[in-house]
Protein backbone atom coordinates (compact mmCIF):
# COMPACT_ATOMS: atom_id res chain seq x y z
CA UNK A 1 0.00 0.00 0.00
CA UNK A 2 1.19 3.33 -0.97
CA UNK A 3 0.53 6.80 0.64
CA UNK A 4 -2.35 7.83 -1.96
CA UNK A 5 -3.91 4.38 -1.11
CA UNK A 6 -3.56 4.92 2.50
CA UNK A 7 -5.05 8.48 2.55
CA UNK A 8 -7.42 6.87 0.30
CA UNK A 9 -8.72 4.00 2.48
CA UNK A 10 -8.77 6.39 5.79
CA UNK A 11 -10.90 9.26 3.85
CA UNK A 12 -13.21 6.17 3.00
CA UNK A 13 -13.63 5.79 6.55
CA UNK A 14 -14.20 8.85 7.61
CA UNK A 15 -17.08 9.62 4.81
CA UNK A 16 -18.44 6.48 6.11
CA UNK A 17 -18.44 4.43 2.70
CA UNK A 18 -15.82 1.60 4.39
CA UNK A 19 -16.59 -0.04 7.95
CA UNK A 20 -13.64 0.28 10.64
CA UNK A 21 -13.45 -3.66 10.19
CA UNK A 22 -12.83 -3.61 6.27
CA UNK A 23 -10.16 -1.02 6.69
CA UNK A 24 -8.66 -3.05 9.55
CA UNK A 25 -8.43 -6.04 6.81
CA UNK A 26 -6.90 -3.97 4.82
CA UNK A 27 -4.53 -3.30 6.95
CA UNK A 28 -3.74 -5.76 8.87
CA UNK A 29 -0.95 -6.99 6.60
CA UNK A 30 0.67 -3.76 6.31
CA UNK A 31 3.84 -4.58 8.09
CA UNK A 32 4.91 -7.55 6.56
CA UNK A 33 3.31 -10.32 4.96
CA UNK A 34 4.86 -13.77 5.38
CA UNK A 35 4.89 -16.12 2.77
CA UNK A 36 6.63 -18.95 4.52
CA UNK A 37 9.70 -18.63 1.86
CA UNK A 38 9.59 -14.82 2.21
CA UNK A 39 8.49 -11.63 3.82
CA UNK A 40 7.20 -9.17 2.22
CA UNK A 41 7.80 -5.74 3.74
CA UNK A 42 4.22 -3.82 2.36
CA UNK A 43 5.37 -1.01 5.14
CA UNK A 44 8.60 0.12 3.21
CA UNK A 45 6.95 2.79 0.85
CA UNK A 46 5.32 4.34 3.72
CA UNK A 47 8.51 4.26 5.65
CA UNK A 48 11.32 4.97 3.23
CA UNK A 49 9.94 6.60 0.22
CA UNK A 50 11.14 3.45 -1.59
CA UNK A 51 9.32 0.00 -2.25
CA UNK A 52 10.75 -3.36 -1.15
CA UNK A 53 12.25 -4.66 -4.35
CA UNK A 54 12.72 -8.04 -5.28
CA UNK A 55 15.68 -9.04 -5.95
CA UNK A 56 15.53 -11.74 -8.30
CA UNK A 57 19.04 -13.17 -7.84
CA UNK A 58 19.19 -16.68 -6.28
CA UNK A 59 15.06 -16.99 -6.42
CA UNK A 60 13.60 -19.72 -8.41
CA UNK A 61 10.93 -18.53 -11.10
CA UNK A 62 8.44 -19.48 -9.15
CA UNK A 63 9.07 -17.73 -6.01
CA UNK A 64 9.65 -14.69 -7.62
CA UNK A 65 6.16 -14.93 -9.82
CA UNK A 66 4.73 -15.46 -6.03
CA UNK A 67 6.22 -12.61 -4.93
CA UNK A 68 5.00 -9.92 -7.29
CA UNK A 69 1.84 -11.29 -7.69
CA UNK A 70 1.27 -10.52 -3.79
CA UNK A 71 2.94 -6.85 -4.46
CA UNK A 72 0.37 -6.20 -7.19
CA UNK A 73 -2.29 -7.46 -5.42
CA UNK A 74 -1.58 -4.87 -2.63
CA UNK A 75 -0.01 -1.87 -4.22
CA UNK A 76 -0.85 -2.48 -7.96
CA UNK A 77 2.62 -2.86 -8.71
CA UNK A 78 5.96 -4.96 -8.45
CA UNK A 79 9.33 -3.87 -9.06
CA UNK A 80 12.50 -6.96 -9.57
CA UNK A 81 16.12 -6.80 -10.15
CA UNK A 82 18.75 -9.22 -11.23
CA UNK A 83 16.05 -10.62 -13.15
CA UNK A 84 16.63 -14.20 -14.61
CA UNK A 85 14.99 -15.03 -18.03
CA UNK A 86 13.34 -17.91 -16.82
CA UNK A 87 11.66 -15.60 -13.77
CA UNK A 88 10.90 -13.42 -16.74
CA UNK A 89 8.97 -15.58 -19.16
CA UNK A 90 7.13 -16.93 -15.92
CA UNK A 91 5.91 -13.27 -14.75
CA UNK A 92 5.07 -12.48 -18.26
CA UNK A 93 2.55 -15.45 -18.69
CA UNK A 94 0.75 -14.11 -15.39
CA UNK A 95 1.24 -10.57 -16.22
CA UNK A 96 1.73 -9.83 -20.26
CA UNK A 97 2.21 -5.85 -19.98
CA UNK A 98 5.40 -6.86 -17.63
CA UNK A 99 8.36 -4.06 -18.61
CA UNK A 100 11.69 -5.72 -18.75
CA UNK A 101 14.62 -3.68 -18.93
CA UNK A 102 17.11 -6.57 -20.21
CA UNK A 103 20.52 -4.42 -19.62
CA UNK A 104 19.70 -3.42 -16.47
CA UNK A 105 17.85 -6.76 -15.73
CA UNK A 106 15.13 -4.89 -14.00
CA UNK A 107 11.43 -5.80 -14.23
CA UNK A 108 8.42 -3.98 -13.17
CA UNK A 109 4.84 -4.94 -13.55
CA UNK A 110 2.22 -1.92 -13.29
CA UNK A 111 2.69 2.01 -13.11
CA UNK A 112 5.58 3.71 -11.94
CA UNK A 113 5.00 7.45 -12.68
CA UNK A 114 7.61 8.71 -15.08
CA UNK A 115 10.43 10.71 -13.78
CA UNK A 116 9.77 14.53 -12.82
CA UNK A 117 11.04 17.00 -14.67
CA UNK A 118 13.78 19.09 -12.72
CA UNK A 119 17.08 18.02 -10.80
CA UNK A 120 18.59 14.81 -12.27
CA UNK A 121 21.01 12.20 -11.69
CA UNK A 122 24.34 12.15 -14.15
CA UNK A 123 25.06 8.32 -14.54
CA UNK A 124 28.53 7.90 -16.45
CA UNK A 125 30.43 4.64 -17.27
CA UNK A 126 34.19 4.40 -17.66
CA UNK A 127 33.35 1.98 -20.41
CA UNK A 128 30.84 0.26 -22.70
CA UNK A 129 31.58 -3.19 -20.79
CA UNK A 130 29.96 -1.31 -17.40
CA UNK A 131 26.27 -0.76 -18.90
CA UNK A 132 24.90 -3.57 -16.93
CA UNK A 133 25.48 -2.24 -13.46
CA UNK A 134 25.31 1.58 -14.66
CA UNK A 135 21.95 0.82 -16.38
CA UNK A 136 20.77 -0.68 -13.21
CA UNK A 137 21.15 2.64 -11.51
CA UNK A 138 19.83 4.80 -14.00
CA UNK A 139 16.34 2.17 -14.71
CA UNK A 140 16.68 2.45 -10.62
CA UNK A 141 16.98 6.58 -10.52
CA UNK A 142 13.98 7.12 -12.84
CA UNK A 143 11.58 4.67 -11.82
CA UNK A 144 11.85 6.05 -8.47
CA UNK A 145 10.67 9.11 -10.25
CA UNK A 146 13.81 11.28 -10.78
CA UNK A 147 15.30 12.09 -13.91
CA UNK A 148 18.44 10.04 -14.84
CA UNK A 149 20.90 11.36 -17.71
CA UNK A 150 23.26 8.73 -19.22
CA UNK A 151 26.82 9.26 -20.07
CA UNK A 152 28.64 6.31 -21.26
CA UNK A 153 32.31 5.30 -22.31
CA UNK A 154 33.65 8.10 -20.74
CA UNK A 155 36.36 6.41 -19.17
CA UNK A 156 40.03 7.91 -18.24
CA UNK A 157 42.06 6.15 -20.77
CA UNK A 158 40.64 8.89 -23.05
CA UNK A 159 40.27 11.82 -20.79
CA UNK A 160 38.89 14.00 -23.72
CA UNK A 161 35.28 12.11 -23.75
CA UNK A 162 34.00 12.83 -19.70
CA UNK A 163 35.77 16.45 -19.88
CA UNK A 164 33.81 17.10 -23.12
CA UNK A 165 30.81 16.46 -20.75
CA UNK A 166 31.08 18.48 -17.93
CA UNK A 167 28.85 20.65 -18.64
CA UNK A 168 26.12 18.05 -17.73
CA UNK A 169 28.38 16.92 -14.99
CA UNK A 170 28.13 20.12 -13.55
CA UNK A 171 24.33 20.59 -13.86
CA UNK A 172 23.42 17.21 -11.78
CA UNK A 173 22.25 17.33 -8.57
CA UNK A 174 24.38 13.91 -7.80
CA UNK A 175 26.80 11.69 -9.87
CA UNK A 176 26.65 7.44 -10.17
CA UNK A 177 30.34 7.23 -11.50
CA UNK A 178 30.34 3.15 -12.54
CA UNK A 179 33.70 1.94 -13.41
CA UNK A 180 35.92 -1.63 -13.22
CA UNK A 181 39.89 -2.24 -14.49
CA UNK A 182 41.31 0.32 -12.04
CA UNK A 183 38.42 2.05 -11.18
CA UNK A 184 39.51 5.90 -11.56
CA UNK A 185 36.58 7.44 -13.00
CA UNK A 186 35.03 8.64 -9.88
CA UNK A 187 38.51 10.04 -8.14
CA UNK A 188 38.79 12.21 -11.69
CA UNK A 189 34.77 13.18 -11.83
CA UNK A 190 35.33 14.47 -8.16
CA UNK A 191 37.91 16.70 -8.65
CA UNK A 192 35.56 18.31 -11.21
CA UNK A 193 32.33 19.16 -9.76
CA UNK A 194 30.17 20.69 -6.62
CA UNK A 195 28.22 17.71 -6.43
CA UNK A 196 28.44 13.83 -4.77
CA UNK A 197 29.50 11.77 -6.53
CA UNK A 198 28.42 8.07 -5.96
CA UNK A 199 31.59 5.48 -6.63
CA UNK A 200 30.45 2.18 -7.87
CA UNK A 201 33.18 -0.59 -8.76
CA UNK A 202 32.32 -2.98 -10.85
CA UNK A 203 33.87 -6.71 -11.53
CA UNK A 204 34.68 -5.57 -15.23
CA UNK A 205 38.74 -6.30 -15.44
CA UNK A 206 41.22 -8.78 -16.04
CA UNK A 207 42.63 -10.92 -13.80
CA UNK A 208 44.51 -8.92 -11.39
CA UNK A 209 41.51 -6.73 -10.95
CA UNK A 210 40.17 -9.67 -8.65
CA UNK A 211 35.95 -9.71 -9.72
CA UNK A 212 36.13 -5.60 -8.54
CA UNK A 213 38.39 -5.61 -5.50
CA UNK A 214 40.77 -3.67 -7.13
CA UNK A 215 38.41 -0.98 -8.32
CA UNK A 216 36.43 -1.08 -4.62
CA UNK A 217 40.03 -0.26 -3.33
CA UNK A 218 40.73 2.34 -5.84
CA UNK A 219 37.51 4.34 -5.34
CA UNK A 220 37.78 3.82 -1.25
CA UNK A 221 41.24 5.60 -1.23
CA UNK A 222 40.28 8.26 -3.22
CA UNK A 223 41.84 11.75 -2.10
CA UNK A 224 38.93 13.38 -3.55
CA UNK A 225 36.07 14.58 -0.99
CA UNK A 226 32.69 14.01 -1.66
CA UNK A 227 33.33 10.65 -3.36
CA UNK A 228 31.33 7.98 -1.52
CA UNK A 229 31.66 4.28 -2.38
CA UNK A 230 29.00 1.27 -2.76
CA UNK A 231 29.88 -2.55 -3.08
CA UNK A 232 30.76 -3.59 -6.25
CA UNK A 233 27.98 -4.46 -9.22
CA UNK A 234 25.66 -2.31 -6.94
CA UNK A 235 24.20 0.02 -9.26
CA UNK A 236 20.63 -0.35 -7.33
CA UNK A 237 21.53 0.88 -4.10
CA UNK A 238 23.43 3.87 -5.90
CA UNK A 239 20.26 4.52 -7.90
CA UNK A 240 18.29 4.30 -4.43
CA UNK A 241 20.81 6.80 -2.72
CA UNK A 242 20.95 9.71 -5.40
CA UNK A 243 17.75 9.74 -6.01
CA UNK A 244 17.17 10.02 -2.51
CA UNK A 245 19.72 13.17 -2.57
CA UNK A 246 18.19 14.78 -5.50
CA UNK A 247 14.44 14.42 -3.63
CA UNK A 248 15.95 16.74 -1.35
CA UNK A 249 16.28 18.97 -3.70
CA UNK A 250 12.87 19.19 -5.24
Amino acid sequence: MNPEQLRALLAEVAAGTKTIEDAFTSLRDLPYEDLGFARLDHHRTLRTGVPEVIFGQGKTPSQVVAIVERFVARSGRAFATRIEPDAIALVREKFPDAKVHETARILTVGDFPPPEDGPFIAIASAGTSDMPVAEEAAVTVEILGTRAVRLYDVGVAGLHRVLDRLDVLRQAEAIIAVAGMEGALPTVVGGLVGCPVIAVPTSVGYGANFGGISALLTMLNSCVPGVAVVNIDNGFGAGVLAHMIAKRCK
